[in-house]
């Protein structure tokens, strides 16, 4: 059930731009309709002036591993990796590591039984910017510190990192989320919830039987799965469960990291989770925590940002398949 996960080693060839290879595939689908109004509702939030591409799927543990073991298998400076991954609350956990983190014995992350399509956790919001800066790199350097973001000390102590302007792939930011799990580009308005509906989601088990409201893993008096607690990504495919747009779990499963700065001291998250109430997949929820908060029920998805000058040459009929591409700062 669910998305079939891969670690996908591709090698294309651009014209003028070399060979890339990329060890993670982050599987994305397009968000077009730029320039559409923020929702009228509540404080207004969704409007997004440009195109871009946004994760199908939350992060999962099968991804963030490749990223460890990428960037982290001698010493872990940034504390990339939470040792409740291992296990945690009620074994939740689900990347285990071995090794001791020397040259000699470097550490290896392994996804755990059961659990390499499930997102992942335990990620603080710095966390999630470090991934997002190696895959603008071309998960080809282990500088976590720079790329979409430069991590500077004094910017995560005060709370004041934002895109740079040469941004590739980031952490999705409250607009780019909101528009993605609520709006609908053919007909112009915004939903209640992420699934294509006014109507709560059903509390059920994937791949769900409610062909209207869609099924969701949320917190309704039980566990959708006492077991694992989180479902796969993409499980929901009955209805099909996903947005407008065709991204799935933007409700429940875990809460995501958004690029808002909220009190100054606080990045924004949506979508609830497993164990919160339904209120918490609504379009008005909005939540933050601590960026330095490496939660049991706090994940994130990236989006893909283009450069105005890259669609212009494709609009000219000129190179079909740019991937890399840069962001417009709004």
């Amino acid at each position: 059930m669910g998305r079939a996960y891969q670690i996908v080693c591709v090698a294309v060839t651009v014209a003028a731009l070399g060979a890339s290879a990329w060890a993670v595939d982050i599987e994305t689908v397009p968000v077009g309709n730029p320039g559409n109004p923020n929702d009228a509702h509540g404080d207004g939030y969704g409007g997004v002036a440009y195109e871009y591409n946004i994760g199908k799927y939350e992060v999962s543990n099968a991804e963030y591993c490749e990223f460890l073991n990428a960037v982290a298998t001698v010493g872990d400076l940034h504390g990339l990796y939470n040792t409740d991954m291992g296990g945690g609350w009620n074994d939740i956990g689900g990347i285990s590591r071995t090794g001791s983190g020397t040259g000699g014995d470097p550490w290896v992350y392994t996804p755990r039984a059961n659990r390499a399509n499930r997102p992942v956790n335990y990620v603080s919001f710095w966390d999630a910017c470090r991934f997002a800066n190696w895959l603008h790199n071309g998960q080809a350097s282990a500088d976590t510190e720079n790329g979409a973001y430069t991590l500077t000390a004094d910017g995560m102590a005060n709370n004041t990192v934002t895109r740079n302007a040469d941004c590739t792939w980031v952490v999705t930011s409250e607009d780019e989320w909101y528009k993605a799990a609520y709006y609908n580009g053919g007909s112009g308005v915004y939903y209640d919830y992420p699934t294509g509906s006014d109507t709560a989601p059903t509390w059920e088990a994937p791949g769900g039987t409610d062909m209207a409201g869609g099924s969701a893993n949320y917190g309704g008096g039980a566990y959708v799965d006492p077991i694992y607690y989180t479902t796969e990504c993409g499980a929901y495919d009955a209805k099909p469960s996903d947005s407008p747009y065709g991204t799935f779990d933007q409700g429940g499963n875990l809460w995501e990291w958004n690029e808002a700065i909220i009190y100054g001291s606080s990045r924004g998250v949506r979508g609830g989770s497993f164990s919160g109430s339904v209120l918490y997949l609504h379009a008005s929820a909005r939540y933050n925590y601590d960026p330095t908060v490496e939660g049991v029920i706090i994940g994130f998805r990236v989006s893909e940002v283009p450069e105005p000058a890259t669609m212009a040459v494709l609009m000219l009929g000129g190179i079909g398949i740019l991937r890399r591409r840069k962001c417009v700062r709004r």
